[in-house]
């Protein structure tokens, strides 16, 4: 059996044993997630919320933004609390005034350390213990807590309706005044924030833990690091650094990759052009222009943590608020980088077989306007549901889904998802003749296959929820889409395509493109499938979760701390032939994605990794250094580069303008490091350090997050926002000036 077939059977065994793994534990999920009762009642018997108003209540806190404002479970925006640490930490100091009250006469605070202990303890035993009964679907709550959820609800309705006595607060929020607009409305959403709290204090049945497995931390109710979690960092630390050893082992023993002869010329001089491969560049003219967009989204989205009602004194939060420029900002994001991910497949299917088939020209204008429409009307949607113009239902289907990453309406999902499929028969139809005729590219060209395949299927995930699905499940169904679609298999599709590229070049040979591009997503999806689970440790999920995604997301890191010889080897290859000089753009933003991929993704991954590290940063500014770094640094970097190179063979004997594209190199890379540095990693540290001492309620709270300090660090942040501002100019300037200066090409 030759290596090459090992390989495959290596790969499709990954592949099966890993999403049986996934498949059988999201079935846990389902059976152990926190249930959602018929009804709470007090122990007199009172309703205080049914089952159906806590099921409303996540539904408008999802059309007001829902994790674009704020946080359920640590998963969200960062400028508002966590709602469920706020509510947690609120509810537990008014109970304890009640008892001191009660006992003493006094409030809690002015109670010596012994009596505010007895007190903690009385507390505890309160919160922690499980009174859900299953037979009749109802949980019971005492007196006090019913207090305190009447003190709360009032606290919450002044807050996200026009009470003055909340403006400055809402100011640091950035929250709207009337962001819910009526009683009944406000009635259910706290309904939806007592039930998503009472899960992260009630201890499972049969268990010492809460659903949430303690998180968040707070001292006051017992919400402390399990022994799982500790033991489970421990293991994922320690494999990281076996693996890590094993990895350095094989690549000193396989020794360097074998040389290839480089071409006297560029052999894609010689390669047609159809009729669709020139299609693309409209493509990229809309990545250029949703680049901008996106760019000045974040600069008003970054503005709101200081200036939370507006910009500069301009009320924008009133037709603009935080939570439609922040789901724009993210979701631009995703869709320029995608587009121009599709938009390099769609060069390279007809460029490989040199011919497109019937209607190929007619398919990539159909999918470019149907992804405009995508685009607009989903944006459109998403500021309707933000404003209160829609109802919960039509809120669902058009409007905003409040769930980051996938925040745009069911109706917009279906269309993408039928979008993809479209994109995939494009992208199928011109290789079949390749195919059949069995060339030396024949693996190469299935693995690509498979990748474009996995890219349009696994976006179907993102509609295995329904409207008023339990928050645990359809977090579960998120990360599918945002880590196994987003990081999982487009990172597969661009390994394939950069590997593809390099053998067009004539720089690697097809059977150790064929044999790298399979080792290399053996590696990744090894860790990175079953890794989803890392991102699932606090929502509701049994422990072993929690067990696997540590241990199994800690592989995901191996393969990038070695990613510096893929870059010195890009770089080497770059320098090896005179021809090989107009590559000199594209290869550097490859070499840039290694750099992001190991600092970013590795180093700023890893940060956030490990059970005992999330516990206590999970939904601080540690999460956006990783998801800045990761990816723009990454994704968007890749994609720059993978337009880049498109136009080098589109424009073949055109001379670019290489001082703008040494601008937008070096002002998007410098940028983003100084973002990360003068401003994300600073404010997340010391949250984190105020998470450790003082709890998650603290570390995201109004006191902490204005102050004067951390008020200066966000202004450190416009240092790196204007240089990468000017990279990202520089980049769409350069793809408009190329193109319409050269429509003949």
């Amino acid at each position: 059996m030759n290596r090459e077939r090992k390989l495959w059977i290596g790969f499709a065994l990954v592949i099966l044993l890993s999403f049986a793994v996934l498949g059988y534990y999201g079935y846990e999920i389902y059976q152990e997630s926190p249930p959602v009762p018929e009804k709470i009642v007090t122990t007199d018997g009172q309703e205080v919320f049914t089952g159906q108003e806590i099921k409303d209540g996540q539904n408008i806190w999802q059309s007001m933004g829902g994790q674009e404002v704020g946080s359920v479970w640590g998963h969200g925006a960062y400028v508002a609390p966590d709602w469920t640490a706020d509510w947690l930490h609120r509810e537990a100091l008014f109970i304890l005034d009640l008892y001191a009250k009660e006992d003493h006469n006094t409030t809690y605070d002015a109670l010596n350390a012994e009596q505010q202990a007895a007190l903690k303890v009385r507390l505890q035993k309160k919160l922690r213990t499980n009174t859900y009964d299953p037979a009749s679907g109802t949980i019971t709550i005492s007196g006090e807590r019913e207090q305190a959820i009447e003190y709360l609800s009032k606290y919450y309705k002044g807050l996200f309706t026009d009470d003055p006595g909340f403006d400055q607060l809402r100011s640091d929020y950035a929250i709207p005044k009337n962001s819910i607009k009526d009683e009944a409305r406000m009635h259910k959403m706290n309904a939806f924030f007592f039930w998503a709290t009472w899960a992260t204090v009630t201890e499972r049945p049969g268990s010492s833990v809460s659903y949430t497995h303690n998180w968040p931390s707070d001292e006051l109710v017992g919400n402390t690091p399990t022994r799982d979690l500790l033991a489970w960092s421990g293991v994922s630390i320690i494999l990281l650094i076996l693996c890590i050893g094993i990895m350095v082992f094989y690549h000193v023993k396989s020794g360097e990759n074998e040389s290839t002869p480089v071409p006297a010329e560029d052999p894609l001089l010689k390669q047609g052009i159809t009729p669709s491969m020139q299609l693309v560049k409209k493509y990229f003219w809309i990545v250029s222009l949703l680049m901008v967009l996106q760019m000045l989204l974040g600069v008003v989205t970054a503005h709101y943590g200081v200036e939370g009602d507006g910009l500069y004194g301009i009320p924008l939060d009133r037709i603009l608020p935080y939570a439609v420029s922040r789901t724009w900002h993210t979701q631009l994001a995703i869709f320029w980088i995608a587009t121009a991910w599709l938009a390099t497949g769609l060069y390279m299917a007809p460029a490989v077989s040199g011919k497109d088939p019937k209607y190929q020209k007619f398919g990539v204008n159909f999918l470019f306007i149907a992804l405009l429409i995508i685009v607009l009307g989903s944006m459109a949607g998403q500021w309707m549901g933000v404003m209160q113009k829609l109802d919960l239902t039509g809120n669902f289907w058009f409007g905003h889904q409040g769930y980051e990453y996938v925040d745009l309406g069911r109706f917009w999902q279906i269309f993408l998802f039928v979008g993809l499929f479209l994109w995939l028969a494009l992208m199928v139809r011109p290789l079949i003749p390749v195919l059949k005729a069995k060339t030396p590219e024949k693996n190469l060209i299935v693995m690509f296959l498979v990748s474009c395949t996995a890219i349009a299927a696994f976006y179907g995930a993102g509609l295995m929820w329904g409207r008023q699905t339990n928050l645990a499940i359809a977090e579960y169904w998120r990360w599918w889409v945002v880590h196994l679609w987003v990081e999982g298999f487009f990172e597969v599709f661009a390994t394939v395509v950069i590997a593809f590229l390099f053998v067009r070049l004539g720089l690697l040979k097809t059977k150790t493109a064929t044999l790298n591009v399979l080792l290399a997503t053996i590696i990744f999806m090894s860790g990175g499938i079953i890794g989803t689970f890392h991102h699932l440790y606090f929502t509701g999920t049994p422990t072993a979760v929690m067990a696997l995604g540590a241990t199994f997301s800690a592989l995901e890191v191996v393969p990038l701390t070695l990613i510096g010889y893929e870059a010195w080897h890009n770089y080497k290859l770059s320098k090896t032939a005179k021809w090989l000089e107009d590559y000199k753009w594209p290869i550097y933003f490859m070499i840039a994605v290694a750099f992001w991929n190991f600092l970013g993704a590795g180093i700023f991954g890893f940060i956030i990794n490990p059970p005992i590290a999330l516990y206590y940063v999970q939904g601080l500014n540690t999460t956006p250094l990783h998801g800045h770094t990761a990816l723009f640094g990454v994704y968007g970097m890749l994609g720059i580069g993978l337009m880049l190179f498109v136009l080098r063979s589109l424009y073949r004997n055109i001379r670019w303008n290489e001082r703008l594209l040494k601008i937008s190199f070096w002002s998007l890379n410098i940028g983003l490091l100084g973002m990360a540095l003068l401003s994300l990693l600073p404010i997340g540290i010391w949250q984190a350090v105020e998470s450790i001492e003082h709890g998650m309620w603290y570390a995201r709270s109004s006191e902490l997050m204005q102050h004067p300090t951390m008020i200066m660090l966000k202004w450190l942040r416009s240092i790196g926002d204007i240089i990468f501002g000017i990279g990202i100019v520089a980049t769409c300037w350069f793809v408009f000036q190329l193109t319409f200066k050269n429509k003949k090409q």
